[in-house]
């Protein structure tokens, strides 16, 4: 995990940083430095790929294909067309990535989690190209992939991944544990992240360690009970640390 103790310093006077404070070299929030150009362009990259995939087989594919499995090992199907929405996820999720913090009413808070912000599209990218091929792969081959399993590692390495990213996360309305009292008072946030961040780290261990588990219902038990404590526990102390700070 990330040690992320300095997220607590203020931004006093002497401190600021120099995206907010209109000195030399201020950024906007659509600027983006050279690394973080090379990441955007590999997040539009990628997103394009279930698409380039869906056209590729489409021609082949049943009429019907697998859509969701469940964790009672039951497939659900639907129409092969189906296959063009869900592709289509990855270039609508990086289009609106792009344009959320545009609207976002502390959009100058992103340029100090950039790259984190970056990083995490181009893992949700990875992610969406992985569920399309998964679907194509068993709508041509049945039963090739133990979905569950890569399912439920994949959904571990995520949480793993935000919980390494959270103490990262600066004040804004769409990422992380955007809680009210967090959202009021820095501090609050940052103490709230750095929790949020640890139990999500160990939700993903566990997650992760759960997929290789024989039982479909263990490994759902050990992906989604861990996943709700590192969603309701920062949610409360976030409430008692921001009573404390108010006292």
């Amino acid at each position: 995990m990330i040690d992320d103790r300095k997220n607590d310093r203020q931004n006093v006077p002497g401190n600021a940083d120099p995206a907010l404070s209109g000195q030399p070299g201020e950024q906007s929030p659509g600027h983006s430095s050279g690394g973080s150009k090379v990441k955007q362009t590999a997040v539009y990259a990628v997103s394009v790929l279930p698409l380039a995939l869906a056209a590729a087989v489409y021609s082949r594919l049943p009429s019907r294909i697998p859509t969701n499995w469940g964790f009672d090992g039951e497939v659900s199907y639907g129409p092969r067309a189906n296959l063009w929405l869900i592709a289509g996820m990855a270039p609508f999720l990086a289009l609106l990535f792009r344009f959320l913090p545009s609207i976002d009413p502390k959009r100058r808070n992103y340029l100090k989690f950039q790259d984190v912000y970056l990083s995490f599209q181009l893992f949700m990218q990875v992610f969406l190209l992985v569920m399309t091929g998964i679907i194509v792969t068993e709508s041509l081959r049945p039963g090739t992939i133990q979905v569950s399993t890569v399912v439920t590692a994949m959904c571990g390495v995520l949480f793993m991944m935000i919980g390494n990213m959270a103490p990262k996360f600066r004040q804004n309305f769409f990422c992380g544990f955007r809680t009210p009292w967090a959202l009021s008072n820095e501090v609050v946030w940052n103490k709230t992240h750095r929790l949020g961040g640890r139990l999500m780290f160990c939700a993903g261990i566990i997650g992760f360690i759960g997929a290789f588990m024989p039982s479909d219902r263990v490994k759902m038990a050990m992906l989604l009970l861990p996943l709700l404590a590192a969603s309701v526990i920062p949610y409360v102390m976030s409430y008692v640390w921001f009573r404390k700070v108010t006292e």
